[in-house]
C-alpha cells in the first residue's frame, strides 16, 4: 500500500503563492505518473497537473502558466508550485499516483484563496 503525505496548503490572498508537497512511501520511479487533483465544494474532482515517469507534464487549461509541477526523485516527493492564485483555485487538493492500473490518493490539503 502506497502512503502519500501532503503538506503546504493554507490561506492566501489573491495573487499570492503556495507550494504543495506530496511525499510517497516508496521510490517514485515505481509510479507511471504522479499528479495533483482538486475538488471544490459541490464540484467534481478535477485534474490540475501531472508528471509521468519520463518527466512529461500536463496541466489543466485553468492553471497553465500559473502552476508548475515538479518532482525530487531523491526525496520521493512531487511539488505543485501555485502562483497568481485566484479565488476560484479554492479547493481541497489531492496528491495522486498511478501504478500499473492502481490509483493511490493522499488525504487532501485545503487551499483557500481569499482576501
Amino acid at each position: 500500500q502506497v502512503q502519500l503525505v501532503e503538506s503546504g496548503g493554507g490561506l492566501v490572498q489573491p495573487g499570492g503563492s503556495l507550494r504543495l508537497s506530496c511525499t510517497a512511501s516508496e521510490n517514485i520511479f515505481n509510479f507511471n505518473s504522479m499528479g495533483w487533483y482538486r475538488q471544490a465544494p459541490g464540484k467534481q474532482r478535477e485534474l490540475v497537473a501531472s508528471i509521468d515517469v519520463g518527466g512529461t507534464t500536463n496541466y489543466s487549461r485553468s492553471v497553465k502558466g500559473r502552476f508548475t509541477i515538479s518532482r525530487d526523485n531523491a526525496k520521493n516527493t512531487v511539488y505543485l508550485q501555485m502562483n497568481s492564485l485566484k479565488p476560484e483555485d479554492t479547493a481541497v487538493y489531492y496528491c495522486h499516483v498511478a501504478r500499473y492500473g492502481d490509483d493511490y490518493w493522499g488525504q487532501g490539503t485545503q487551499v483557500t484563496v481569499s482576501s
